[in-house]
């Protein structure tokens, strides 16, 4: 009965005091702090904390009752001392851990921190990839290296530069951060050229061979992205390797404005290896609590309790502790205890030394991370908030440039406006985006004391010339080929290239190379694969710039414009006796006879009456009629118009004659000075209709195009390697071994005619492209030969090199299409003819009513009253005698009938 009675109470009891337990507030809080004491970020942020961990047990408005205690562990720069200082200092009951600054040792103890549940709160770290849901009990109250490197990548546009090289330390705080650099420069259109990594405990030597390989390189825009380095070893090393000089642009991550910040005024003249250096500092905004915190820190310097001067990181280190204190606050007024529990699976784990038995779970872990990520203070460095990637929201850097020893601030870049002169705006305040053509900074000092922006790129030296690769033809040497194995490349292209070097704003050093075996044309595919494989650095030659070519390489602005043409056997219309009817077209002739026939008709008719020169016996007349139609091809006629009518005619014959014959004289012309092609073949649709072998010159990309686009079956196509191979395979003709006709570039084609005349061009140009250098994609050098070749065209200097190549005996003749091109067709000049028809037929109706009026009047006046009684002829023999009388009353002369009429007026008068 005693024992019933007991067990209840030992039950009540244990009740009792387990709910006092969890509703008592705990006098105690544990947060531990992992990072290496002895760097130049250790030793302030030792400092700050320790200035903080102050200030928050000392503030009665927070934590009121509970003591918070740090509990400092040095992780020695080592990802294993690091990792082993997390399991000591979370075997002390620890709810948050702050640090550590090193992203590799973040990387590790964040797995930790995810087993354990213990948020980890970094003022440092700021690999962009710890903010991966990998991480979620990880937090960075500083900035993430994805502002840093976007910060970079508008740093870089903003002075046009394409290409740059990387320097980092070989690690996930380097290379992660160079990662989201190449990320942000594609955006840009720019690229890393070259990534330069360093050891993690990289040395002098180790630097100055990495630095020295990277002077054979084109790109000089350097963006060194290492850990914070007091003696400045990258700058000293680039210094002695004359590499601080106007040629160079340099560019440093954050880690150079920390470290420069943490120098003593003593120390400032290090600052001399730095001329020219443009680096980022986080920007923090001025502000009361800011500037006390400076002052307080100048007096601990004084003191002797701050051995370093102070930088940014020591200011994210005060604001993170008192980060994580109100959100334990927070959380202890809201939750009310702290407990951990016990890891069942490390009980099971065999025995040994590691005591990791003793390990608990924070049970309120994701609790306070829910807590903490709900921070919005106003510390130190500003307004204190996390966006969702548990980092800080905001991205703000200053930009600096050393000149002369002196840091000045040239600039601001925010996430929120890009680039400005003016301090970032208050949050409240910011826009969501911005216009890259408002982007401002002030003027930098670059290396060598200029303040010209520096081209950014050197396309070659002395030391290292570019290698140019040259096409070694064995025909068509004009152009370019290798003088008998002598090393020397000359041809209409070498001129061209070298007019246009000169023309470039700076000095190219270059070698030429043959490329090709010199018994057969080279593939210029190939010599273009090899620029973009960067075997050559650039290609110059009769290069033709189509499609395939353009997506391997960049090509400069055509400097000869070209095309496939098709060349064939052609005969000296010269000789042909009847060339002189081939100017008109049969219709021609035929319309034009006609109206000859018709004009002398007509003018005959309105002339008869009238003028004298067009009367007479019938065998006068008709000779008359003719020879006046005719004569109207010379200046001067044999018979002069008197009728208005006929002269109104006249007017409108003449102006058709004088257009007919002006263009019949044009036509003949070019007919008799232009060989005429006897070839039935009259352009690439009827050469693909027949079934005859088509020739082409080896190397050209005229195979491709015909077998590829015009789908010519390659049994068809025969390869010729020269002109003398084109003349013998086009004389032989299709039926003898040779060929019906050859497809090649214009420029070739020009000039195998220049001393051929056996030969001609049919038809049009059927592809249109020109000749450019090739250089390897993105090569600032393309667009500055580009810019040359324009100014060479503008001046007329292209001309004089394709004149003292390819006209030493007289400029070439184009051959062009067959005579039928040159005919005169009806088509073109029936606006004519009908305009000439017109007036002559209105003159010929307007003629005939005035003569039937005429006829009518006469008629009348003599007129038989008894006529019409007498008259038993029948209607038709009556017509058939007023149509005789009315041609013979038109056969009088006008001045007859005028005096008929005056007859007939007297008659009638002295009637009446």
């Amino acid at each position: 009965m005693r024992g019933a009675v007991v067990l209840p109470l030992q039950f009540l009891v244990w009740v009792f005091l387990t709910g006092c337990f969890y509703c008592q507030r705990p006098s105690v809080v544990n947060v531990g702090a992992i990072f290496t004491f002895n760097s130049v970020i250790g030793r302030v942020a030792k400092t700050a904390m320790e200035a903080a961990l102050s200030d928050v047990n000392a503030d009665s408005r927070i934590l009121s009752g509970t003591e918070l205690k740090l509990h400092m562990e040095d992780a020695n720069s080592s990802v294993f001392l690091g990792s082993v200082e997390a399991f000591q200092v979370l075997d002390k009951s620890i709810v948050a851990i702050i640090g550590p600054q090193s992203s590799s040792i973040a990387h590790m103890i964040s797995e930790i921190a995810n087993g354990l549940r213990v948020p980890l709160i970094s003022y440092a770290a700021t690999d962009p990839t710890l903010s991966a849901l990998q991480f979620p009990f990880f937090l960075q109250t500083t900035q993430s290296d994805a502002h840093q490197m976007a910060a970079m990548a508008s740093l870089i546009d903003f002075y046009g530069w394409k290409e740059v090289i990387a320097v980092f330390v070989d690690d996930d705080y380097g290379r992660n951060a160079i990662s989201s650099l190449h990320d942000e420069l594609d955006k840009i259109m720019s690229r890393i050229s070259y990534k330069l990594a360093l050891p993690v405990n990289f040395n002098l030597s180790d630097m100055a061979d990495l630095l020295n390989k990277s002077k054979l390189l084109g790109p000089r825009v350097y963006i060194v992205h290492v850990d914070p380095d007091p003696r400045l070893r990258i700058f000293t090393v680039a210094k002695e390797l004359h590499m601080m000089t106007s040629s160079y642009v340099w560019f440093a991550t954050d880690w150079l404005s920390t470290t420069i910040d943490s120098f003593s005024s003593m120390n400032h003249t290090s600052l001399a290896v730095l001329q020219g250096v443009v680096t980022l500092r986080k920007h923090i905004p001025e502000s009361r609590q800011k500037r006390a915190f400076m002052t307080r820190w100048k007096k601990m310097r004084q003191d002797g309790l701050a051995s370093s001067e102070l930088n940014v990181y020591g200011l994210y280190a005060y604001d993170t502790v008192w980060a994580v204190a109100q959100s334990i606050e927070n959380f202890i007024n809201e939750y009310r205890n702290i407990s951990f529990s016990v890891i069942d699976k490390l009980h099971v784990t065999k025995p040994s030394q590691i005591q990791l038995g003793k390990l608990k779970v924070f049970d309120g872990g994701s609790l306070l991370r829910e807590k903490l990520l709900e921070t919005n203070m106003s510390g130190l460095t500003g307004h204190v908030e996390f966006d969702h990637e548990r980092s800080r929201a905001i991205g703000s850097y200053d930009i600096i440039n050393i000149d002369q020893m002196t840091i000045r601030t040239v600039g601001f870049w925010t996430n929120y406006s890009g680039l400005s002169v003016s301090p970032p705006e208050t949050p409240k305040r910011r826009r969501s985006s911005y216009s890259p053509l408002n982007q401002k900074l002030g003027n930098i000092t670059w290396p060598g004391g200029n303040t010209e922006r520096p081209r950014g790129w050197e396309i070659a030296n002395n030391e290292k010339p570019l290698r140019i690769g040259v096409p070694k033809r064995v025909s068509f040497v004009e152009f370019v080929t290798e003088l008998n194995n002598s090393h020397k490349i000359e041809g209409y292209c070498i001129d061209v290239f070298n007019e246009a070097r000169k023309l470039v704003p700076y000095d190219v050093p270059h070698r030429f190379e043959p490329f090709g075996d010199g018994r057969s044309n080279p593939s210029y595919d190939e010599l273009v694969k090899m620029v973009a494989e960067k075997v050559f650095d650039a290609a110059v030659g009769d290069i033709a710039i189509v499609k395939n070519r353009t997506v391997m390489a960049d090509f400069s602005q055509p400097y000869a414009t070209t095309g496939l043409v098709i060349v064939a056997p052609i005969d000296n219309s010269k000789s042909n006796a009847w060339v002189f009817l081939k100017p008109f077209s049969l219709e021609m002739w035929s319309v034009t006879a006609s109206f000859f026939v018709i004009i002398a008709v007509v003018m005959w008719i309105l002339e008869h009456r009238v003028n004298k020169d067009f009367r007479g016996p019938p065998k006068r007349q008709i000779v008359t009629m003719f020879l006046f139609s005719f004569s109207t091809l010379f200046k001067k006629n044999q018979e002069d118009t008197v009728s208005p009518l006929g002269r109104m005619v006249m007017v409108v014959w003449l102006f058709l004659l004088m257009v007919i014959t002006s263009s019949y004289t044009a036509s003949l012309t070019s007919i008799l000075t232009v060989q005429q092609l006897s070839s039935p073949i009259t352009g690439i649709d009827s050469l693909i209709a027949s079934n005859w072998p088509i020739g082409y010159q080896v190397g050209s990309f005229a195979y491709g195009y015909l077998t590829d686009s015009l789908y010519i079956p390659r049994s068809r196509l025969v390869a010729l390697g020269s002109p003398e191979e084109y003349e013998n395979a086009l004389r032989k003709g299709p039926d003898d071994g040779g060929v019906a006709a050859i497809i090649d570039e214009l420029t070739y084609v020009e000039l195998f005619l220049s001393s051929r005349t056996d030969f001609g061009i049919i038809g049009q140009t059927f592809t249109r492209s020109g000749w450019g250098f090739a250089f390897p994609r993105d090569s600032p050098l393309a667009i500055d030969m580009s810019t040359a070749i324009l100014k060479l065209s503008e001046n007329g200097a292209l001309q004089k090199i394709h004149e003292k190549w390819f006209c030493k005996t007289g400029c070439l003749n184009k051959n062009l299409d067959s005579d039928e091109s040159n005919q005169l067709l009806l088509i073109s000049f029936w606006g004519l003819y009908l305009l000439c028809g017109g007036f002559t037929l209105a003159a010929l109706i307007i003629f005939l009513l005035r003569a039937v009026h005429q006829f009518v009047r006469y008629k009348k006046q003599h007129a038989n009253p008894l006529s019409s009684s007498l008259s038993s002829s029948s209607w038709s023999s009556q017509w058939s005698q007023v149509l005789v009388n009315f041609v013979d009353f038109i056969d009088e002369k006008e001045e007859a009938i005028k005096k008929m009429f005056a007859q007939g007026d007297s008659t009638q008068g002295q009637v009446s």
